[in-house]
């Protein structure tokens, strides 16, 4: 191989990447119904797309086809990597306890935190009593929720997570911005 075939395969691969990565956030941006972006995403990587495959299947022997299917493994791990720290979306957690104390303390926290907090009594196994909190909180700040649950030596508990498409009225779902 050449030297100028083997920065062609580089550059392929490096290319492949980059629209792999955009169609991956165009996917997510799609799911969570956010159109604007979307519709640049596509363009570019159309462009791209046309050029490389043209490369592609002009090409003799098989390196070009593993460039590229390597560049596309790679796009979609950077992808979703990428939406793993942009976190979009709202999530609806409710956490079950046995210990009314605990609850009612991790309840207040979220609240100070300025979160929207519901708490009923339930039944559990057996019609055994439980304590349920519901939160609505931002995707991204899951790791609060974590954190004061951990403040309130609370661990393992039964959560079930839902996403939301959206929220209306009085319930926050974001943490309050503290001024000094």
């Amino acid at each position: 191989m050449t030297q100028s075939i083997i920065l062609t395969l580089i550059g392929l691969f490096l290319v492949t990447a980059f629209t792999n990565i955009l169609a991956t956030l165009k996917t997510i941006l799609l799911a969570k119904n956010i159109m604007n972006p979307v519709y640049l995403l596509v363009f570019v990587d159309a462009i791209i797309f046309a050029t490389v495959l043209g490369k592609v299947t002009s090409s003799e022997g098989i390196s070009y086809a593993i460039a590229y299917a390597l560049g596309r493994t790679l796009g979609v791990f950077i992808g979703g990597k990428i939406e793993g720290k942009l976190a979009l979306g709202i999530l609806e957690v409710d956490l079950f306890l046995n210990n009314k104390n605990k609850m009612i303390e991790l309840a207040q926290k979220l609240r100070d935190e300025g979160y929207t907090v519901n708490n009923f009594l339930a039944s559990g196994n057996n019609g055994n009593k439980r304590y349920k909190l519901e939160v609505v909180i931002k995707r991204k700040e899951i790791s609060t929720l974590e954190s004061i649950m951990d403040e309130c030596n609370i661990s393992d508990p039964t959560l079930k997570i839902k996403n939301l498409s959206k929220v209306e009225g009085k319930i926050t779902s974001s943490k309050k911005i503290k001024t000094a």
